[in-house]
């Protein structure tokens, strides 16, 4: 069955035909025109899911799939309409989207379009059927993990722990504390962990350079201010005993036990005395991992993806022009690794109020030759 499953999502990722440039180990998947994507993610067949968070684009759909190459709304334009009347049935604003290898994606819905404070009740997972497109289960974020402050970012979800599951998720709040919120998926109840630490804040003095200029917030009027991000990118070992982390302005690793994470009886402080800082790295939006231990970084500023091996040594898979802000990153069941390149440092906000992006975006992929992580 897996021999078949594998063919099929080869077949399936294969008639994306990908090119390749002269010297680059990098392919391009796809060409988006329209609004930003940032999330992706690829299923154990080799269907590809890309997310639109309502940024100001005006995207139609927030959670969409690539069908012959082309976004369309997933599970169905009615799922995607906004309304915050009903945010239960209604997907307002998704920023990231996994597939558990169990036939569903769990998508993220930060409730928070524009970054505003999360809309009531808006702030959730949810997780679709793959067959069928039918939501099987909503979780709203209860209210002692959900701040005013909180936007929901990146997550992992891992099967193996509890009656149904566990995920964490980075909160990469922009003006107030970051931190792991942690969601048991059988009851719903959750755990704020790690909020306002040294590890999920950016770094103090942080300003990344990107083509020689330094990456501030520029609106039309006003002067110019640090940008800073809390904890976003999130990955998980391949046998779920560690997760890795990083605020997006920063440039370290960090690192915690996942038992001392979602167990209640341990204390913050507990938590807090096991975190390891794994050491500087290139600032990254996403991270991602493999089946071989590793860990996949993107760098914003050398438009490069590194990979850590569990020794704990980098290398750096490709650096490529058409890396333009690698934000999210998948590890497909074909042994490539697909990453969305969608210029955010290119917005209106970080340059006067004039948009330098460049239509169309692009999902690439690098070749890895390991497989996503199987969540028994």
């Amino acid at each position: 069955m897996r021999v078949r499953t594998l063919l099929l999502a080869g077949a399936v990722l294969a008639a994306l035909a990908p090119l390749a440039r002269a010297g680059s180990p990098v392919q391009g998947v796809a060409q988006i025109s329209g609004p930003m994507p940032t999330g992706v993610a690829v299923t154990a067949t080799g269907r590809i899911f890309l997310t639109w968070p309502q940024w100001g684009d005006g995207s139609p759909f927030t959670l969409g799939e690539l069908v012959d190459g082309k976004p369309v709304a997933w599970p169905d334009a009615a799922t995607n309409r906004f309304d915050p009347a009903d945010p239960q049935a209604h997907l307002m604003s998704v920023q990231a989207a996994v597939a558990d290898g169990h036939g569903r994606l769990w998508a993220l819905d930060t409730g928070a379009p524009m970054f505003r404070p999360p809309l009531a009740g808006a702030a959730k997972l949810v997780a679709y059927g793959l067959a069928t497109g039918a939501a099987m289960r909503t979780i709203p974020f209860p209210a002692n993990v959900l701040l005013p402050s909180t936007y929901v970012n990146d997550l992992r979800i891992d099967l193996r722990q509890g009656e149904a599951g566990v995920a964490y998720v980075t909160d990469s709040s922009i003006t107030g504390p970051g931190g792991i919120i942690v969601v048991d998926l059988a009851s719903g109840t959750a755990l704020r962990r790690l909020s306002g630490h040294p590890s999920t804040m950016p770094d103090p003095g942080f300003t990344p350079v990107i083509g020689g200029e330094p990456l501030m917030s520029r609106p039309a009027e006003g002067p110019a201010t640090p940008w800073l991000v809390a904890s976003d990118g999130i990955a998980i070992s391949a046998d779920g005993a560690t997760l890795y982390y990083c605020a997006l302005s920063s440039r370290h690793l960090y690192a915690v036990p996942t038992a001392l994470l979602r167990d209640p009886s341990v204390s913050e402080a507990e938590v807090q005395a096991a975190v390891r800082d794994l050491g500087l790295k290139g600032p990254s939006d996403g991270l991602s991992e493999d089946d071989a231990g590793n860990i996949y970084a993107g760098d914003y500023e050398r438009n490069a993806i590194a990979r850590r091996a569990p020794d704990g040594t980098w290398e750096t898979l490709a650096e490529d022009p058409r890396l333009l802000w690698p934000d999210t990153m998948s590890v497909g069941p074909d042994g490539w690794l697909y990453v969305t390149a969608n210029q955010l440092h290119r917005q209106a906000g970080f340059h006067g109020g004039t948009d330098e992006r460049r239509q169309p975006y692009e999902l690439l992929r690098i070749r890895i030759g390991a497989g996503p992580v199987v969540l028994k």
